[in-house]
């Protein structure tokens, strides 16, 4: 059975990885939201209708 501070140890990285995941999303929808990003369709070429 794991002890008590390997536990704490692995949910520290848990929660610190979570915590980063959830401020990276956070940043990437403010700027979708105030117009620094946007999504181009002029990227896409179109090749024909999709069968």
């Amino acid at each position: 059975m794991a002890d008590r501070a390997g536990l704490k140890f692995v949910g520290f990285i848990f929660a610190s990885v979570t915590l980063a995941v959830m401020l990276t999303t956070g940043m990437v929808v403010k700027g979708y939201a105030d117009g620094a990003y946007s999504l181009d369709n002029a990227a896409i070429e179109h090749t024909g209708s999709i069968r």
